[in-house]
């Protein structure tokens, strides 16, 4: 796990790179390289999990010195792959998995990234070609910034580390800021800056120096296809899964420095420790967040699986004061983002890296085994439509239905429910997981600045869904959109932050294949959500743990932004010179801040979303 940069230029930018490498340096403690032949200049920040040695430093050549890698990530299969490559003649000086790209690179060109099992970003220089291969993982694990500015074409690992180089425009993107708003992240390619772009994860690009300018070319490599459906018997189901997923953790154990995991007490990290610890023979590490407020907190939950396990356990409990780190953490980010439970993510991760330098995780569960409520309830909403008068019957229950503040109420969660029951299957897809709505868009934003991007990238990920059952639609949606850049981003920022590695069993692509073509009813039964992975780990999970609701990772912004925070809020978004009166309307925003702080309504999640738009701009000056 490292920080990656470089450069494609008719002259050597090793100082440019050298900043970069510098901007990242969070990302790699242990060692810091630029390497150039004058075209391409290559630089590495390393975090060194495998073969410590000097053997392993980066930029990495081969042994003819033609083809030089810079690499972030983990190859899970490199041992295999290794082993392959051995039996037809190439020869290996390191223990790394890094050679193994390389030679995979020379072996099958870009089809090497199809072999590839694990998290990676890469920019590879085949010298007598003098083309640079970029590539990131199937599901987005690592990142990978780009830009062409001043001549130059440049990579790395974070936003702030393009930013290093002042020929790239600190030019805010208005597309990407308005797909913000209504989601809580910028989706690839767009980033919150006119001039960078993300590459989209599964994605391979090549670029080449010509004298007209550079010419690129991008490939995707790889789609989860959720047919045809596989025919097992729920008790083969249950065999495959657990041999599937235990064969991913155990890969994922294998490391030169101690590992352990984060534990929520939720289904899937439960389940990840639990195998964890029938592998190893010494305690599991883990580490666990919670909140002082109990509706928010799982600390009791995850504590009893540390007990089952008799795990090394460690808590950490997130106050309001603990928001000081919010520049840090905009700063890191390098464009706005709104998921508010990146705040404890930064916290378990700092406190997880004062022990170990790899920490597993359950990530990616709930987007292949139907975790989230909104699966359930899109399913429900589906039958509901086919009842005559359902519509009108929908809309008038949710009319009469009380609200609530409280974000945990369910009578609040009925009526929201039932307020888009009726809409298609992407109009309430994006209402359930959206913050601003086209029309809360339309009275908030100013004259000048328009609507450029909004629901039709959501309904486009829907229409190639077309014709699979809904749940698995809205599955196959949220690991385009959802899991790469909102939940895969926020951690991979805040643990590498904080210098720790993280890894997830269950997005190894082989797990989450084997998922993608079960039968619905077997990850989705009746409520009973992720049905098929607590039958085949039950012996792991204590009753009390799988018998309660779900209650994700939340924050309770709502109540912060009623008392230690209302001051921080006031003062960013009402101030005379705040940014957002630039976009959006003043009188707007005032009515969402009040309403909130005098318990008329909650807008937590909307003035979050706000908040961290300015202090992003404020960050950057954009």
């Amino acid at each position: 796990m490292c920080g990656i940069a470089g450069a494609l230029a008719p002259v050597a930018e090793e100082r440019l790179v050298q900043s970069i490498n510098n901007a990242q340096s969070h990302r790699g403690p242990d060692a810091d390289c630029v390497w150039s032949d004058g075209i391409a200049t290559l630089g590495h920040r390393r975090l060194a999990i495998i073969d410590l040695s000097e053997a392993g430093r980066q930029p990495m050549a081969n042994d003819a010195g033609a083809l030089w890698i810079t690499f972030n990530g983990e190859i899970y299969n490199f041992q295999s792959l290794r082993a392959e490559l051995e039996s037809v003649g190439y020869r290996f000086r390191t223990r790394t998995d890094t050679e193994v790209i390389l030679h995979a690179y020379d072996r099958w060109g870009t089809d090497c990234v199809k072999r590839l099992r694990g998290m990676f970003a890469f920019g590879l220089w085949d010298q007598p070609r003098k083309r640079l291969m970029l590539a990131r993982d199937r599901v987005g694990k690592k990142p990978l910034f780009y830009s062409e500015a001043g001549g130059k074409f440049l990579f790395a690992s974070e936003l702030q580390g393009l930013l290093a180089d002042r020929d790239v425009p600190r030019v805010m993107n208005a597309e990407a800021v308005d797909a913000y708003l209504s989601w809580g992240y910028v989706p690839a390619p767009l980033t919150g800056f006119k001039d960078i772009y993300k590459l989209p994860p599964a994605h391979w690009m090549t670029v080449e120096l010509r004298d007209e300018g550079f010419l690129t070319f991008e490939q995707q490599y790889w789609r989860l296809d959720y047919t045809p459906k596989q025919t097992l018997s729920e008790t083969e189901a249950c065999e495959a899964l657990r041999e599937k997923l235990t064969e991913a953790t155990r890969l994922r154990m294998i490391s030169d420095v101690p590992l352990g995991a984060f534990l929520s007490g939720g289904i899937d990290s439960s389940v990840v420790v639990g195998v964890m610890a029938k592998l190893s023979d010494r305690p599991v590490k883990t580490f666990s967040i919670g909140f002082p407020e109990a509706a928010f907190d799982e600390t009791v939950h995850a504590r009893r699986i540390a007990e089952k396990w008799n795990t090394e356990h460690h808590e950490f409990i997130v106050e309001p004061n603990a928001l000081e780190i919010l520049p840090k953490l905009v700063r890191h980010y390098g464009e706005p983002y709104a998921d508010s439970s990146a705040v404890p993510t930064f916290y378990v991760a700092q406190l997880t890296r004062q022990h170990v330098t790899v920490a597993l995780n359950g990530d990616g569960g709930d987007e292949s085994f139907a975790g989230y409520e909104r699966y359930w309830a899109g399913r429900i909403a589906e039958r509901l439509q086919a009842v005559p008068g359902s519509r009108f019957a929908a809309q008038t229950l949710s009319a009469w239905l009380p609200d609530s503040i409280d974000p945990k109420n369910r009578l609040r969660s009925a009526k929201r429910f039932l307020a888009v029951a009726s809409q298609s299957l992407a109009e309430r897809y994006g209402r359930w997981v959206g913050y601003f709505n086209a029309a809360d868009k339309a009275q908030m934003y100013e004259s000048g600045f328009r609507r450029e991007h909004g629901a039709d990238w959501l309904e486009k990920l829907f229409a190639e869904s077309s014709g699979l059952d809904p749940v698995d639609a809205a599955m196959a949606v949220d690991v385009q959109s959802y899991l790469p850049y909102d939940l895969l981003v926020k951690v991979d920022i805040t643990s590498m932050a904080n210098s720790l590695e993280a890894r997830s069993p269950f997005l190894d692509h082989e797990v989450m294949e084997f998922a993608a073509r079960l039968p619905v009813a077997l990850k989705l039964r009746g409520r009973n959500a992720k049905y098929l992975v607590k039958k085949a780990f039950a012996d792991l999970l204590p009753p009390e743990n799988v018998n309660r609701r779900k209650m994700g990772f939340g924050v309770p912004v709502g109540t912060w932004f009623r008392g230690p925070l209302k001051d921080l809020l006031c003062d960013a978004l009402l101030a005379s010179d705040s940014r957002t009166r630039e976009l959006l309307r003043a009188d707007v925003v005032e009515r969402l801040v009040t309403q909130h702080v005098s318990g008329q309504a909650d807008h937590a999640f909307k003035l979050w979303n706000l908040l961290m738009l300015e202090l992003w701009r404020r960050e950057f000056s954009v």
